[in-house]
């Protein structure tokens, strides 16, 4: 009778710093957002560990990270953080990715590494685009009281994310150097993957911004939008000057306090806003800094006015129409479930 074979008792921690410091620092050279996002994962997945299995991270092994704990620790990102199926599938792309470290660093784990590594993401629906109305947008650039230095802040802020399309992540990363306001005025993104590109600007944003950049003489490397201790603004503190100025808009357009604003919204309006005005879809993708035009396929798809010109186009086919008949008592019946 054949032996059941036993399975390497390796510490996790070693193994966890090798990859992130070797792997994913050294080898793969990743992207400080990246590296964060993937720390982050396993920051909560320790905890989690600790919190449900009394299993402490100094002590833990390779083998303790079975499917059912991590299933576990997915299902309880949902129903416990209330985190959205993308969220727990990108959780789930990084214990993945650590995982094929693990089978190529150490061979007699590989079966380990396997047993996670066919858990599946979880499949979802895509929900809609939503996008602001012109007007709605307006209202939002409007909010923001311009005789304060905050409120000059924060309208140009609220600018350059709706004239840009960019993420929140990129704004809050600019710098002044990053600004070009002559005749050609552009800002430069720093998208995902290190892939940078130029946004041409607005006359009202670049004359916005040549103020505020003259008002700060702030050196090359500075902040673009500090914080009140000079430091970059965080994506959250972004998102709450948002959502101050959206709460003041609403009191003039009442039907916006209806509609959840965030920076993702702003970058979903932009888009809609160019395809609604007739640019081309390749420019959108580049304007957004989409790595595949297939990505931007999806504001084609919500854009349900280009639809309806569309179809009015075609004239719609004569059908006859008939009388139906009276249903019989049992199908009147069943059509009535």
């Amino acid at each position: 009778m054949k032996e059941k074979q036993s399975v390497p008792k390796v510490l996790l921690a070693p193994l966890l710093q090798n990859y992130f410091c070797s792997h994913l620092i050294g080898q793969r050279d990743l992207s400080r957002r990246t590296i964060h996002s993937y720390r982050d994962t396993f920051r909560l997945l320790l905890r989690f560990l600790t919190h449900r299995f009394k299993l402490m991270p100094e002590a833990l092994r390779v083998s303790d990270l079975d499917p059912p704990r991590v299933l576990a620790f997915l299902d309880d990102l949902e129903q416990s953080r209330g985190n959205s199926v993308r969220t727990r599938n990108a959780r789930l792309v990084a214990i993945h990715s650590f995982m094929r470290y693990v089978a190529s660093a150490e061979p007699p784990l590989l079966n380990v590494a396997q047993r996670i590594l066919v858990i599946p993401a979880k499949r979802f629906d895509r929900p809609s685009i939503g996008h602001l109305t012109r007007e709605q947008m307006q209202a939002i650039l409007d909010a923001p009281d311009a005789a304060t230095r905050g409120g000059q802040r924060d309208r140009l802020l609220l600018l350059l994310l709706y004239n840009t399309g960019a993420r929140v992540s990129e704004v809050a990363a600019l710098r002044v150097q990053d600004v070009r306001l002559d005749s050609q005025a552009t800002v430069q993104l720093r998208g995902k993957g290190r892939k940078n590109r130029a946004v041409p600007l607005w006359r009202s944003t670049t004359l916005l911004l040549r103020q505020w950049m003259s008002d700060a003489h702030a050196g090359p490397e500075s902040p673009l939008f500090p914080n009140a201790r000079g430091d970059p603004m965080s994506r959250h503190g972004i998102a709450q000057r948002l959502a101050t100025a959206a709460a003041r808009a609403s009191k003039k357009l009442p039907g916006l306090s209806d509609v959840r604003v965030t920076p993702h919204k702003i970058r979903h309006s932009t888009a809609m806003h160019l395809l609604q005005s007739g640019v081309d879809l390749s420019v959108i993708a580049m304007w957004l800094g989409h790595e595949h035009i297939e990505t931007t396929h999806q504001y084609l798809d919500a854009d349900l006015d280009s639809k309806k010109q569309a179809l009015a186009c075609l004239d719609s086919p004569r059908v006859p129409r008939h009388r139906r008949a009276a249903p019989k008592p049992l199908l009147q019946f069943l059509e009535g479930l």
